[in-house]
């Protein structure tokens, strides 16, 4: 089995962000706590795959040869998990609920490669 590296996505969307965040309490409460219930059956249908369940992901920090500096990106959390294949492992999100019950735009995708030499 090969391990992947999913990224989850937040909205670069202005607009997505501020249709949920106009949402009355109430109903962002009740989408907030279907798509957390999604997310959940999501994990136990998938557990078998899933190596590390990750976590959201904070703000961001840039390092380089100029220093340290504050960086935005879209990056809002991460999971790594088992397949057979990149496509195996693409298919295990298809309909995720961070894109289909909350306003994130996507996952992505990346095989972790054994290091050089190894």
């Amino acid at each position: 089995m090969k391990q992947f590296l999913a990224i989850f996505l937040g909205s670069a969307s202005p607009e997505a962000m501020a249709k949920w965040k106009a949402l009355d309490e109430k109903t962002r409460q009740e989408r907030e706590k279907a798509g957390m219930s999604a997310w959940m059956e999501w994990g136990e249908k998938n557990k078998g795959a899933i190596l590390n369940n990750g976590a959201p992901l904070g703000k961001t920090k840039r390092i380089d040869a100029k220093g340290v500096s504050d960086t935005k990106n879209l990056m809002a959390g991460y999971t790594l998990v088992q397949a057979e294949s990149h496509e195996a492992a693409a298919k295990l999100f298809q309909n995720h609920p961070h894109f289909t019950i909350f306003p994130g735009e996507a996952v992505e995708i990346m095989e972790c490669l054994p290091l050089p030499g190894n």
